[in-house]
Parts: structure tokens; sequence; C-alpha cells
């Protein structure tokens, strides 16, 4: 199984790919797969703002649109474009939302990371306490 060390690795070059000419605020995001596989996005902004992706969701829609739907971690870091990650970098509001309509809150990891590593792991839960979820619309599957 990948450690979190190697999910940060894994968006940190993930990073390198976005597109950020606005904010220069450049973000990589690994999603890890409960079957060990992984899915990388990086943020995609656009002059109109709202339409911006950030790296989280941009994997997330990945892995839902090629069929996947059940996730164990992601790794986030974050850093203006020309340098590298020394802070950590946590997801939005939006994307923690998004991570709650497809992850069991109590085991999903929220992995942030910097250029050195893992810095902060949590569940999703941790991260987002109140969350809305499937389960607060009582729909049954």
């Amino acid at each position: 199984m990948i450690d979190e060390n190697e999910l940060v690795i894994r968006a940190l070059e993930a990073r390198k790919h976005a597109y950020v000419p606005y904010s220069h605020w450049a973000v990589g995001a690994a999603l890890l797969t409960k079957e060990g596989k992984i899915y990388e996005g990086c943020n995609i902004e656009n002059a109109a703002h709202t339409p911006t992706n950030c790296a989280e969701r941009t994997a997330f829609f990945k892995a839902v649109s090629e069929g996947e739907r059940d996730f164990a971690a992601i790794a986030v870091v974050g850093a203006y474009e020309a340098e590298e990650p020394e802070k950590i970098c946590a997801p939005c509001g939006v994307c923690r939302q998004v991570m709650m309509e497809f992850c069991d809150p109590d085991t999903f990891r929220v992995v942030l990371g910097t250029k050195d590593g893992v810095q902060v792991s949590q569940t999703l839960k941790e991260m987002l306490p109140y969350g809305f979820g499937p389960d607060v619309l009582n729909i049954k599957n």
C-alpha cells in the first residue's frame, strides 16, 4: 500500500501541472483509492474566477468519472508557483464538501504536506467535524 509520504510526493508532482496565471498559487493533490490507485489533480484557474477548479476536486472528478467510488486518502500541497511548499495548504470548504460526498469521514485521511513530506494527517471528520453528507438527507440507496 502507498504510504502518506509517497502520496505527498505524488501531490508535489501533480502541482507542476497547475494552471494559475491569475493567483500564481499552485496546488497539487494525490487521491488514493482503497484499491491503491492514485489520481492526481492540480488547480486550474479561469479568468472568470468562479469556473476555477481546485486540485482536490480535479482529482476526485477524474476518479469518479472513471467509476471510482472507494477512497482511502488524499494528499494536498500548495505554494506560490515559483516556490516549493514550505507551509501546509488545507483544502477549501467546497473541496471538503466534495470529500464528504464520496468518503467515510471516520476513515478517510486528509494529508497536508510540504516539500519535506507529511506535516498533518487527519481524518475528514477531524477536518470537517459537522460536515453535510448524504446521511444527513436520510436517503436510502
